[in-house]
């Protein structure tokens, strides 16, 4: 970017940072309504003169930053991720929680409508160091950026089951190296540095780091690199860009992740009790299936053995004499196991529906 200069200006319901490109004629606005968050936009526009006398002022993310310390403090803050692979399904998962919000693509800061949550809308690797200083109380990032950065002052306080990946080691398809050993003394690409060099430290093995941020995978090609440590999810990237996983350094999912200090103000901690209680009924819930079936009295102690249900299975008579109604939950991952168990035994007119929310 060229030289800069930027105007600020206040009214009493809108605080606006205009912030000018002089070299390529752009002009970025950052503006925060009273009553509807923040939204940011770059206008590609002609730049006819210099914003006379003015004092530069600070960049918009410090003002975002001023902007978060000054929301309501009676509330929870909570940082996600703006745009990227985890931004849907945080949205999705929040919305299932029962939260009600507005998102868009300019909004920066969104209000919930029936939980005193505020959302911040930021960048994913910002996430740690908000929440460790204290701008927000909660954040959810993938666990890749704890392992990368270890932010002091925060602690993991669930896995939220999505966002699946893995920190994977590829080199190129006709290179050589068959063990990691074999990469002793090369150059691997990487934007987790920290956990690459901490990878091959453990192992005993003296490599070179440079950090990438994105197209991590054309390295190798270009000579960069004679090897990669990038995040993958089905490997299909890494097959397209001719490489194949040597191994897997670690695995990531979606975590909440809270400052230490969140807990001691008890209002806040009353309100993340609250927050959890709905983040756990949502993940419980897809844990399990809710199973109807209709079954013979006699073999009612088989279905007892074969599905307890959490404490113990719902059952009714039906109007044919000796027959029960028998209602349970299944865990999903032995699903099918346990249905096929149930017909065998003579279990009929089964009928699976999906959990909502279960609070345990």
């Amino acid at each position: 970017m060229g030289p800069r200069e930027v105007l600020f200006y206040c009214l009493s319901f809108l605080i606006c940072h205009v912030v000018f490109d002089v070299a390529s004629n752009e002009r970025e606005v950052f503006c925060c309504k009273k009553y509807d968050g923040c939204s940011s936009a770059v206008e590609h526009l002609p730049v006819e003169k210099r914003v006379g006398g003015s004092t530069p002022l600070s960049r918009p993310r410090d003002l975002k930053k001023e902007y978060i310390a000054n929301m309501n403090n009676k509330s929870l803050k909570l940082a996600i991720q703006k745009g990227g692979r985890l931004t849907d399904d945080t949205l999705d998962f929040l919305r299932k929680s029962g939260l009600e919000f507005e998102s868009y693509t300019q909004k920066l800061f969104a209000s919930c409508r029936n939980f005193p949550l505020e959302i911040v809308y930021v960048r994913d690797d910002d996430i740690p160091d908000y929440v460790a200083s204290g701008s927000v109380d909660i954040g959810i990032l993938g666990q890749n950026l704890l392992y990368e950065e270890r932010p002091a002052n925060v602690k993991k306080l669930l896995n939220l089951r999505y966002g699946f990946c893995a920190l994977t080691l590829a080199v190129p398809k006709e290179s050589g190296v068959q063990a990691i050993a074999d990469l002793s003394g090369k150059t691997i690409a990487t934007t987790y540095p920290n956990s690459t060099k901490n990878f091959f430290k453990k192992n005993g093995i003296s490599v070179e780091t440079i950090k990438i941020n994105g197209s991590v995978e054309i390295a190798p090609t270009l000579g960069v690199a004679q090897a990669i440590a990038d995040l993958t999810s089905t490997g299909s990237t890494l097959t397209l860009n001719d490489l194949r996983p040597l191994t897997k350094i670690y695995d990531s999912e979606a975590v909440l992740i809270a400052n230490d200090k969140t807990s001691s103000v008890e209002s806040k901690r009353v309100l993340l009790e609250k927050l959890m209680i709905r983040f756990k009924g949502v993940l419980s819930a897809q844990n399990y299936k809710y199973v109807m079936m209709n079954a013979p009295a006699e073999i009612l102690p088989k279905l007892k053995k074969i599905t307890p249900g959490l404490k113990a299975p719902t059952i009714s008579p039906l109007a044919k004499e000796g027959w029960l109604s028998v209602q349970t939950v299944i865990k999903e991952d032995t699903f099918w196991e346990t249905i096929e168990k149930l017909k065998s035994v003579g279990a009929s007119g089964i009928i699976v529906l999906p959990i909502e929310k279960m609070i345990l």
